[in-house]
């Protein structure tokens, strides 16, 4: 157990306890999903499969914006930093990210899979007014249309870079995509932003679930 004492928004504090509480959503269960987050010149990533639960502060990777690495977790624990660092730095690069979100929403997978496009829509709930329109640089207001991508899951997500690419440039308004059968990745302007959004799709995610299953 780590004895340095950190700033409360330091993210060596707030990754392990946003864990915990997207562990209790049930979004990276099984040791998979993780964060990411932008602190000054340098990105702080949890670890891949671990208990993300049970995360400790010492267990981050921290690399600078070039993607080498600065800091690692202690040798004895023999962590891997997370697979989805590819995509969470080209979220950086891409869309000037302050930090990422990536779920294994059950509700994120179950839309993809009742949709075989290669789009979602939400019109016409509240809590679209959460979600941050990149391309118009506000929220959006509860009467507008949010599209969010679909691309194919791969083997390793190192792999669907080139695809979240195109999903970025097709939709510049966009802030997250979903991998079907797999999960979602989500990002703001910092921590806050990113947590909020993801909250807010879903929550929307839910109730398209709900009346796609039961046809309203």
């Amino acid at each position: 157990m780590s004895t340095v004492n950190y700033e409360k928004e330091h993210p060596r504090v707030l990754i392990p306890e946003l864990c915990k509480q997207f562990y209790s959503n049930g979004w990276v269960t099984g040791t998979g999903g993780g964060i990411s987050i932008k602190y000054k010149d340098q990105i702080f990533i949890a670890p891949s499969g671990v208990q993300k639960e049970r995360m400790e502060p010492e267990d981050l990777f921290v690399q600078d914006v070039n993607g080498e690495d600065v800091q690692c977790p202690p040798p004895e624990k023999q962590f891997t930093k997370s697979q989805c660092t590819p995509i969470f730095m080209c979220s950086y690069i891409e869309r000037q990210a302050g930090a990422v979100i990536h779920t294994h929403s059950p509700d994120v997978v179950k839309l993809s899979l009742l949709n075989p496009e290669n789009e979602v829509r939400i019109s016409g709930l509240e809590m679209i007014k959460g979600i941050y329109n990149e391309e118009q640089g506000r929220f959006y207001n509860n009467d507008e249309d949010v599209i969010i991508p679909i691309i194919e899951n791969s083997k390793f997500e190192r792999d669907l870079v080139e695809t979240f690419q195109q999903a970025l440039k097709k939709y510049p308004a966009t802030s997250a995509v979903l991998v079907r059968n797999h999960g979602m990745y989500v990002w703001g302007k910092d921590w806050k932003t990113a947590k909020t959004q993801c909250e807010c799709y879903d929550y929307c995610f839910n109730i398209l679930v709900f009346k796609k299953t039961n046809n309203i």
